[in-house]
C-alpha cells in the first residue's frame, strides 16, 4: 500500500535546528513532485516548501525563505527539509505530500496532492 512516512521532528529550542525526513514505500517518489505542508493547533494547513521531481524547481513560503532548505535522494526514495533557525512560530504538525499531477502554477494546492503521510510533530520552545 502506497505509503508516506515522515519523522525527524521534535523539541528544540529557537534558533536550532532540525532536519525532516519523508519517506515513500510501495511507491517511487522519482517521478513525483512533493510539498511540505504544516498545520498549527486552530490554524489552517499551510504549504511551506515544494520540490519538482527532478529537483529543478522549489518554492518556499515566504515566513521559511532562507532559513529552510527542501532536497531529495531519489535513490533513497525520500525528500528532507532541513529547518535551520528555527522560531516558536515554526511550531506545527509538519506534512509531506506527494503529487502526480504536472504543475498546475499552484505550488501548495492541498486537493492536487495524491499521497500524504501522517505528519511529524515539530514544537520550538525555549
Amino acid at each position: 500500500q502506497p505509503q508516506l512516512v515522515e519523522s525527524g521532528g521534535g523539541l528544540v529550542q529557537p534558533g536550532e535546528s532540525l532536519r525532516l525526513s519523508c519517506a515513500a514505500s510501495g511507491f517511487t517518489l522519482r517521478y513525483l513532485a512533493v510539498g511540505w505542508f504544516r498545520q498549527a493547533p486552530g490554524k489552517e494547513r499551510e504549504g511551506v516548501s515544494y520540490i519538482s521531481s527532478s529537483g529543478d524547481r522549489t518554492n518556499y513560503t515566504a515566513s521559511v525563505k532562507g532559513r529552510f532548505t527542501i532536497s531529495r535522494d531519489n535513490a533513497k526514495n525520500t525528500v528532507y527539509l532541513q529547518m535551520n533557525g528555527l522560531k516558536p512560530e515554526d511550531t506545527a504538525v509538519y506534512y509531506c505530500a506527494a503529487r502526480t499531477k504536472l504543475f498546475s502554477g499552484s505550488y501548495y494546492n492541498k486537493a492536487e496532492y495524491d499521497y500524504w503521510g501522517q505528519g511529524t510533530q515539530v514544537a520550538v520552545s525555549s
